[in-house]
């Protein structure tokens, strides 16, 4: 389908505004601090937005709906143990990344462990990160791609160049405003599709839900053999997911992205005061529920509409014939008017840039603060330390250009089960070696390699089985013993508990962890 001018023209401007956004504060870039956390002025409403618009990107407005359109709402029940995360790691743990003039939340880790811990867990989530934003542009570049019949590497090229851009020469100030002002565009757009969805049907919500509950397509549950919806069972298993095993991998999962994703705690960093981080944490926490709940209800309701308005395309998508993240870009392209789809579109690219924005600040400022400053060239002037900020930056957007168009080639599984099990795979068990700095005294470097050791060897044979690299019956014979979904909760257990044991197996060498844990903390020292 070929877009119409007035869907262009909203698109068109949308992409110069954002150019506009990343030129104007590029004169604002004087110094590291203000490239990585904005010279740390940031209110509680501000911060918490932007980290809102970080957190929901293509992957929530294409493959949730995706996700729910093709199964049920397995996984938003891992989203709403998101408070519970929050709840711990704002009481808790945030005061550990507020104390001086932190960049990089591992500097923590090597104030704990010693700079090889440190590098290490850099090194993690560098990894981890270029999948992520390789995800989310795969998404993009599909929706766009749908929607205008450019070639792929053209669609991959738009959103990754303009994005690229206003990181590169508006640091942290850019990425952070930008963030704001996508949050309103892209939640506008879902609530236009799931408006236009319920306008449509005859039955309007009624229809939706009643339809919907008798499917199945509102329970938390996934496909049997017979082609229905069955609802998890509640207990515990490692071979199988259950309701209870889901609810601990989402507490799991948003910890980790609370405690060990540079993303979230650059935003603590720049935030005023540790009340504004806090007020930021909660702020985002209960935007996100909601937004996830319905972009769940967008998917439910497309599958309702193509039930009651079959279409080949649509069937060919719930089959699994066809990528079910297409639904989403079908429907606008066949359904809404002039105007509208450039708005949705314009909405999908804000999800998307403003994750991948984030993402790519984040990148720059652990590979710039954790290993070049730090390793590689020590003792040099901020000017060149903000040159390879913008290096590194462009790298990423290169590297998250090149995984998108492998995930285009690729078959997979729908992305929201792909992403969930690649957050499990590559956490690396960084939860456990930051817990292990949290709740215990007497662990030191060497307990942690030995842990880390073990979590690396357990995560990479996941990750081989993962990726199908090993041979059928081996994957076959795993699989049917323990479900990957758990591999994140078994790698965290086994950093932290082979850590734990070594250290007291063995005499620890003397540290000072005095504001490093949690009962040799200071709490008149918190901000």
């Amino acid at each position: 389908m070929t877009l119409r001018f007035l869907d262009i023209l909203v698109i068109g401007f949308y992409f110069a505004a954002m150019l506009v956004v990343g030129w104007l504060f590029s004169r604002r870039v004087k110094t590291t601090s203000d490239y990585f956390v904005g010279n740390r002025s940031y209110p509680g409403w501000v911060t918490g937005v932007s980290l809102f618009g970080a957190q929901i990107s293509s992957i929530t407005f294409v493959a949730y709906p995706a996700d729910a359109f093709k199964t049920a709402w397995l996984r938003y029940l891992i989203c709403l143990t998101l408070p519970v995360s929050v709840l711990i790691a704002s009481r808790y743990l945030l005061p550990f990344f507020r104390r001086g003039n932190v960049t990089s939340l591992f500097e923590y880790l090597e104030a704990r462990f010693g700079p090889k811990t440190r590098v290490y867990g850099a090194s993690v989530f560098l990894l981890s990160q270029c999948i992520r934003i390789s995800m989310i542009q795969y998404l993009v570049a599909l929706l766009m791609h749908t929607l205008t019949g450019w070639s792929v590497p053209l669609c991959l090229l738009l959103g990754g160049a303009v994005t690229a851009y206003y990181t590169i020469v508006g640091g942290f100030e850019a990425v952070i405003w930008t963030d704001v002002v996508q949050s309103v565009i892209l939640t506008a757009g879902g609530l236009l599709i799931l408006a236009t969805i319920v306008w449509k049907l005859p039955g309007g919500w009624g229809q939706l839900f009643s339809t919907a509950a008798a499917d199945g397509k509102l329970l938390f549950g996934e496909p049997g053999a017979d082609g229905q919806i069955h609802a998890i069972p509640w207990g515990f298993s490692l071979t199988r997911k259950t309701f209870l095993m889901l609810l601990a991998v989402g507490v799991i999962q948003w910890l980790t992205d609370y405690v060990t994703n540079q993303e979230v705690v650059q935003r603590y960093c720049a935030a005023k005061s540790a009340n504004d981080a806090r007020s930021a944490m909660w702020l985002s926490c209960w935007l996100c529920l909601p937004t996830w709940g319905y972009f769940m209800l967008v998917g439910t309701g497309l599958y309702v509409f193509y039930k009651v308005f079959p279409d080949p395309s649509a069937a060919e998508m719930l089959s699994g014939a066809r990528k079910a993240e297409g639904i989403v870009p079908f429907f606008v392209t066949t359904q809404l008017g002039p105007g509208f789809t450039g708005l949705v579109v314009a909405a999908v690219l804000a999800a998307a840039m403003s994750s991948m924005s984030s993402a790519m600040n984040s990148i720059s400022a652990v590979a710039v603060t954790d290993l070049y400053k730090r390793h590689l060239a020590p003792g040099r002037l901020d000017a060149h330390y903000i040159r390879a900020a913008k290096i590194i930056t462009l790298v990423s957007s290169l590297i998250m250009i090149g995984g998108a168009w492998w995930l285009f080639r690729a078959e997979t599984m729908t992305l929201q089960h792909l992403w969930t099990e690649f957050q499990a795979i590559l956490a690396g068990g960084l939860l456990g070696l930051f817990l292990l700095g949290f709740l215990t005294t007497r662990v030191d470097g060497r307990a942690v390699g030995i842990g880390i050791g073990c979590a690396v060897v357990f995560s990479t044979g996941m990750s081989l089985v993962a990726l199908g690299f090993l041979p059928a019956d081996w994957i076959k014979a795993i699989e049917s013993r323990f479900d990957s979904y758990y591999t994140g909760i078994v790698g965290n257990l086994l950093t932290f508990a082979v850590g734990y044991t070594t250290a007291r197996l063995f005499r620890s060498r003397p540290r000072d962890v005095t504001n490093l844990t949690l009962w040799t903390r200071n709490t008149t020292a918190d901000e």
